[in-house]
């Protein structure tokens, strides 16, 4: 029992997916990412989107937490979910863009499989698996039989099965599924359907893995050009023509077919039509999944094919062979420094890029207006002045206009004027509904958009009805971007305050 010991021990130590399991984290992460790579399907997204969304769910957990449970940025999570000794995440750059991407590793979809593994299921279907397996085994056994009496045995008895079935039909005896069965079936084929998504994954990252390989191999290498080569190649080949590589051709071949992707398609929205079966929304372009993920698979083979490329035409470019020989120098030494901790290494700029004020943004010099004076007009001490004037001013509060968004907004991360009137309803008139388009608050986030305007109304304190027409106001939480309000949206900018009254 030793040796297995061991071994077990060495694999839970290697494993990333082990090591999310045991984090504290660990709901987080599957929750978040789990939501986001493996139920939607998401191969790859921006990072300012994944920072957006995990900045919603922060938000939600935190909510009236004191302290909060998880009080770092959400940038900061997601940087350190994509270090090499955690492996949830890959963050990197794609070609032609200048923000990160993150997409997620086959560590953390085996970790999202394990723990929705371990949820009760109401229905266990058995009777599908069995079939599969035995289908399976005689699809082995008699594709590796080379006597062909022993085929033409099987097929003939496959023949009178079905003429047996066609007889029975034609007398009016139809052999139909249960509903307990089709479930069965069902249930079988969603979690295959699911399992291929997961595998291509994997296969992805095993070929990302030898990409990583040939680079470090190219940067380190002393040898002839030749030798290089043949070895290179012979990584490629060996890649290409293992049982992984075979399967996952003949596989993407079948992709790329239309007639199948049609019949695919329409025996699969056949089944989910099914009065017995719950359908699983996931499934419904399932087959579209697995041709973007195969194709997703395919440009990393193309990726390791022009790094060859590249080399070659490095030899021929770079005839200097001291220019060479620096060049290795700089990607060995980045090599060596990939694997020390580079937080206390660099500098730090004030800004990105530079501040540019043109002369013409500038405004015009413009002189104040003179005010005249007149001290001759006396008042006659005797006439009491009229004060009332002084006493009627208006006076609204914007800090408790601002602690009711706030409260809705805590509620509903998005809020409109329209839904804080209906809570709220003026008291002051228009000079309170001047001040909710003027709010300056750190926590609220103000979208106007002046192309969808709104009528607001109340009564006067003389008992008239006033209206006023002013742009569509909304209020959200601070980070969140005018997109990722309403798409409708604007970006904020300062609203036009001059409402129309009637």
């Amino acid at each position: 029992m030793t040796p297995l010991h061991d071994d077990l021990e060495a694999t839970l130590r290697a494993s990333a997916a082990w090591r999310l399991l045991r984090t504290d984290h660990a709901p987080l992460i599957l929750g978040f990412l789990g939501q986001v790579f493996v139920e939607q399907n998401v191969r790859s997204i921006a990072g300012p989107d994944l920072v957006s969304r995990l900045d919603d769910l922060l938000f939600a957990l935190n909510d009236e937490q004191v302290p909060p449970r998880y009080p770092r940025p959400p940038a900061a999570y997601l940087d350190e979910w994509a270090l090499p000794e955690k492996g949830w995440l890959r963050k990197y750059y794609p070609q032609g863009s200048d923000e990160p991407h993150f997409d997620a590793t086959p560590a953390l979809e085996k970790a999202f499989g394990f723990v929705r593994s371990l949820r009760s299921r109401s229905f266990i279907g058995t009777q599908s698996r069995l079939n599969t397996i035995i289908e399976l085994l005689r699809q082995m056994a008699f594709g590796a039989e080379e006597d062909p009496e022993v085929r033409l045995t099987e097929l003939h008895r496959r023949r009178d099965l079905i003429d047996r079935e066609i007889a029975e039909v034609r007398r009016g005896n139809v052999a139909m599924l249960d509903d307990a069965a089709q479930r069965d079936r069902y249930q079988q084929l969603s979690s295959m359907a699911s399992d291929l998504l997961s595998d291509f994954r994997e296969v992805e990252a095993n070929f990302r893995a030898l990409d990583r390989q040939l680079r470090e191999q190219i940067a380190g290498w002393e040898g002839s050009k030749a030798d290089l080569l043949d070895e290179v190649i012979g990584d490629r080949n060996a890649i290409a023509e293992s049982d992984q590589g075979r399967s996952f051709h003949a596989f993407y071949d079948f992709l790329l077919s239309g007639e199948r992707q049609q019949e695919f398609t329409d025996l699969l929205g056949q089944v989910q039509s099914l009065p017995s079966i719950d359908p699983d929304p996931r499934l419904r372009h399932v087959h579209y999944d697995w041709l973007d993920a195969g194709e997703r698979t395919q440009g990393t083979v193309r990726l390791l094919s022009e790094q060859l490329r590249r080399f070659l035409d490095d030899q021929v470019w770079l005839e200097n062979r001291r220019v060479v020989e620096i060049l290795r120098g700089i990607e060995q030494h980045a090599l060596v420094l990939r694997e020390q901790d580079l937080s206390q290494m660099g500098t730090s700029i004030d800004e990105s890029a530079p501040s540019v004020v043109l002369p013409l943004e500038r405004p015009l010099y413009q002189p104040r207006a003179s005010l005249t004076l007149d001290s001759a007009l006396v008042v006659d001490d005797d006439v009491a002045a009229d004060a009332t004037a002084l006493l009627d001013q208006v006076f609204v509060d914007t800090e408790r206009l601002s602690g009711q968004v706030r409260q809705l907004v805590r509620q509903d991360a998005v809020v409109g004027l329209t839904d804080v009137l209906a809570a709220h309803p003026l008291e002051q008139g228009l000079a309170e509904l001047v001040a909710y388009l003027t709010l300056s608050d750190a926590d609220l986030a103000v979208v106007f958009d002046e192309t969808r305007p709104q009528e607001h109304q109340w009564t006067d304190g003389n008992g008239r009805r006033v209206v006023a027409r002013i742009p569509a106001v909304t209020f959200a939480r601070p980070g969140r971007t005018a997109s990722s309000i309403d798409v409708d949206h604007p970006p904020t900018r300062e609203p036009d305050t001059n409402a129309e009254a009637r």
